[in-house]
């Protein structure tokens, strides 16, 4: 029997949410969950997507794994701590989706973003709609698989935002942060 994606069903809209530098404040290898720090009117932006329709997916390269910097264990507690900050202001992520490599220690994979492994994982697993969805972080990596997969790309100057945005290509929309990247998004969504 053909799953709803391989019969044409549409799915719903993600959006596509970098951590370090756009969900929560950089940390260069956060690693200690006492360091989490949500970036201002960051619960806000997402119980505004979520109450839009965007199912609110967080996708994030930790090289830092690959590196020895930290464990996977470090990882997930800082994700546990991240969870917990949200869930006190009523909001809850859909989906966790993380790279641990990094070619230059691991090789190669599908999954570090800008590769689209974890976008199309996300597709099959949680029925998203990818052209209807919203790709939103600090690195121009974070933002550039919406040109290949469709969605709408948006930069934040938050993290390294700022020092990215004048290499952006015109097809991706630069935000001050993200609850104006939620703003954006919201309003495409509603005119798509």
């Amino acid at each position: 029997m053909p799953s709803s994606l391989e019969s044409g069903a549409v799915g719903r809209p993600a959006a596509f949410i970098d951590r370090d530098g756009t969900l929560v404040q950089e940390r260069h290898y956060l690693a200690d969950p006492e360091r989490v720090e949500l970036v201002p009117g960051a619960a806000a932006a997402l119980r505004a997507l979520h109450g839009a329709g965007f199912l609110l997916v967080l996708v994030t390269n930790q090289s830092g794994i690959a590196r020895r910097l930290y464990s996977d264990a470090d990882f997930r507690a800082v994700q546990v701590r991240l969870e917990g900050l949200l869930e006190e202001r009523g909001v809850r992520l859909d989906a966790v989706y993380h790279c641990p490599h990094h070619p230059d220690f691991t090789g190669p994979c599908d999954c570090r973003k800008p590769a689209t492994g974890l976008f199309l994982r996300a597709r099959v697993e949680l029925s998203v709609d990818l052209a209807r969805s919203v790709f939103v972080g600090d690195r121009l990596k974070d933002v550039l698989p919406a040109l290949t997969l469709g969605g709408l790309p948006v930069l934040v100057r938050t993290g390294y935002g700022a020092e990215q945005a004048a290499d952006a290509p015109p097809e991706v929309c630069v935000e001050v942060d993200l609850p104006a990247a939620a703003a954006r998004a919201i309003r495409w969504l509603r005119g798509a």
